[in-house]
């Protein structure tokens, strides 16, 4: 019987890397067709460049059809791989930068939702500080959950990120920058309306339990309060803005932050449940890798956070 042959990758090109570019782009955006405006390049030509990774490497990275474009098993693991690849080659032209004194390349800055309205965090000026400092840096800014970020910051996809502190990773160093307070969130419909609006009752935790909860659905503050106290998660988020839907239906409580909230709020969709009890406050942080050493341009972005943060003692 005869075995098929397969390709042997050989040594990694340019022209390797240009097309795993390339279907990073496909596979960010969902689809060859979606890539298109992302890539600038015709949706025949990324469908060539595809198959041609495709030839290279001797395997099927994606079914395309009219059923939709889907990453293969073979594919996923190929993206994953990617991703690293080119965060180290991105690294090593930062790191040449560097020995040459100068700052260039592409820097990514990673941060968790609904972090625009906080009126504690300054990210936009420190962007504005470092881009005054570093204008030949193309900076890519990037929304994520905090598990995404972490994870893409020590594998490094991410420069940089801004989360919301939970636990410390020895892996990475952190400087803290902003707080922010989360209340506990009901809707017109729900029961804990009319009784949080007469005082008729004064829940505590202890009464939360009762109560369908909608929280986060992924390792945070919000997720270890909810197993602290006990409350009943019936329903589940993966970002601030499918809360604020969970609670708007009237069926859950859930936490949001402040600062979110204060819209629904006024229009007269949610109200804050014993604003002065039922709440928790949460730190943000910066999170860069503590090897290898960050790039300077890297380390200039995290001094202009800290900085625009109100930091003493931070030198640029």
């Amino acid at each position: 019987m005869q075995v098929k042959q397969r390709a042997v990758l050989g040594q990694i090109s340019d022209m390797d890397v240009r097309l795993l570019r390339v279907f990073k782009s496909v596979v960010e955006c969902g689809g060859m067709a979606a890539a298109e405006l992302e890539l600038n390049i015709a949706t025949s030509t990324i469908s060539r460049h595809i198959k041609d990774l495709e030839t290279r490497l001797g395997l099927t990275l994606c079914r395309r059809g009219r059923a939709g474009f889907a990453l293969t098993p073979e594919g996923e693991r190929i993206h994953a791989e990617t991703l690293r690849l080119l965060a180290a080659t991105d690294a090593f032209r930062a790191s040449v930068d560097d020995i040459h004194q100068r700052m260039g390349g592409q820097l990514h800055l990673a941060v968790f939702d609904k972090t625009a309205s906080n009126p504690e965090a300054h990210i936009a000026q420190a962007v504005a500080l470092f881009r005054a400092r570093a204008p030949e840096v193309a900076l890519h800014l990037h929304v994520g959950t905090m598990s995404v970020i972490e994870r893409g910051v020590m594998d490094g996809q991410f420069q940089l990120g801004i989360i919301p502190e939970h636990r410390r990773s020895d892996s990475l160093s952190y400087d803290e920058l902003f707080g922010e307070t989360m209340r506990l969130y009901c809707a017109r419909p729900h029961a804990l309306w009319q009784s949080e609006a007469s005082k008729s009752a004064v829940p505590s935790w202890d009464d939360l339990r009762h109560y369908d909860f909608a929280g986060l659905g992924y390792h945070s503050p919000n997720m270890d309060l909810a197993h602290r106290q006990h409350l009943r998660r019936s329903a589940t988020g993966y970002d601030q803005e499918a809360v604020a839907t969970l609670i708007l239906s009237g069926c859950f409580l859930g936490f949001l932050p402040e600062h979110y909230a204060v819209s629904f709020v006024q229009t007269g969709q949610m109200r804050a449940v014993q604003p002065d009890v039922l709440r928790y406050d949460c730190t943000f942080s910066t999170i860069t890798r503590r090897s290898p050493t960050p790039s300077r341009a890297t380390e200039l972005l995290r001094a202009c956070l800290v900085q625009a943060h109100n930091a003493a003692g931070v030198k640029l």
